[in-house]
């Protein structure tokens, strides 16, 4: 099946509801005026590339129940939702983001996803990075920032263009002024109270994940972290939170799709999620492009392979950094979310338990899916959880 005309809109545009026709309206407009669009799923995905080609790198959908029955017909049933999320969007034509990308970005991060990578090729071009399982070997660097490489010539393929030294540069001075004002969000919720309740944040995430304008979602998370920090000067605590909260900080899978039934949850049973510790969290949004690099691609590679994934292997650095960040946070517990055959997350998650037991810190592990079947035993849980801590 070749890839989609980018202007045309799905067979069953009609069958939308309002915000799902508005956002197709949206993002046919932005193809119709000359833009490019480059889809990913991953926080390996080096963005600073697909900036640099003049495109607009944009997450997939991929983060709700609503498909994962479509993808069951193709995919199995016993899959990490998130790969059958994704898949299923694209398969029923119901993600803007996903319909009109000129390209997708995949990556060899877990055997479920580059094996769903192979069937998406059947509806969309794609390209796939191939990620080195460990962090310790120096070839294993070297490896990735070919990876890199590699990748910015398809772009350059695919556009037409070439992409400059000062063209990645500049990338990395935008892509880190925004990590930088996102990082400021985070780290307001150090603050005691709590000045931003964490769905707020988690929202403001995912946001950005869809947000195709990379200066105009870079000017809207600046001003929401001056508003914070006039909170925070002020002692305001996170509108809805009760007071004495318990402070929890959330680990594990990627959080997008849970941001109602776990974050929502939490702060609905007398919790405050002041800390997110998944890969699109603080410890990743901390990691900058050193943008005065001899080697501006180098450094772009480098900055990307430090993420700690559980896909890496050993991956002790994230249980050392989120004893970190619970210290930091101040946070009261930890909980860690595992998406339903996450095999690497699920099985790590005995060394983060471990490490959290060592020190003192309660925690608790969850294993969910998108669906909301689980809804009422993960609401006992998670109460009685914030209630012990």
């Amino acid at each position: 099946m070749s890839p989609k005309a980018p202007a045309v809109l799905p067979k069953n545009f009609e069958e939308y509801n309002e915000q799902r026709k508005a956002s197709f309206l949206k993002v046919k407009d932005f193809k119709e005026a000359g833009g490019h669009l480059v889809g990913y799923l991953c926080s390996y995905t080096p963005l600073e590339i697909i900036d640099a080609a003049g495109a607009s790198a944009v997450g997939l959908c991929g983060t709700s129940n609503e498909t994962v029955p479509i993808a069951e017909t193709v995919l199995p049933a016993n899959l990490c939702p998130l790969i059958k999320s994704t898949y299923g969007f694209a398969l029923s034509d119901k993600c803007p983001f996903t319909y009109f990308s000129d390209i997708i970005v995949g990556e060899t991060t877990c055997d479920g996803k580059k094996k769903m990578y192979e069937l998406l090729a059947d509806i969309k071009d794609v390209h796939i990075l191939h990620l080195p399982q460990s962090q310790e070997r120096a070839w294993e660097a070297d490896a990735w920032y070919e990876e890199v490489k590699l990748f910015k010539e398809a772009l350059e393929a695919k556009y037409g263009v070439t992409i400059t030294e000062d063209d990645l540069r500049e990338a990395a001075r935008r892509r880190n002024r925004l990590r930088r004002a996102l990082l400021s969000l985070h780290q307001a919720q150090q603050n005691v109270p709590a000045p931003l309740s964490g769905v707020e944040m988690m929202s403001t995430l995912a946001a950005g994940n869809f947000n195709f304008d990379l200066e105009s979602y870079t000017q809207s998370v600046e001003a929401l972290a001056a508003e914070v920090q006039e909170k925070v000067t002020a002692g305001k605590p996170a509108e809805g939170i009760a007071e004495g909260a318990k402070r929890i900080l959330l680990t594990g899978c990627p959080s997008g799709g849970l941001i109602n039934k776990v974050g929502r949850t939490i702060e609905n049973n007398g919790g405050v999620l002041v800390c997110l510790d998944d890969c699109t969290g603080e410890r990743t949004t901390a990691m900058m492009v050193d943008e005065e690099a001899p080697d501006i691609l180098r450094a772009i590679a480098d900055r990307y392979l430090q993420i700690h994934c559980s896909v890496m292997t050993p991956n002790s650095g994230r249980m050392d950094h989120t004893l970190e960040q619970v210290r930091k946070y101040q946070a009261d517990g930890v909980v860690d979310a595992i998406l339903t055959a996450c095999h690497t997350f699920n099985v790590e998650s005995s060394l983060m338990q471990r490490t959290m037991e060592d020190a003192g810190v309660p925690y608790m592990k969850l294993e969910t899916d998108y669906s909301e079947s689980d809804l009422g035993q993960l609401e006992t849980r998670l109460s009685a959880f914030i209630e012990m801590v």
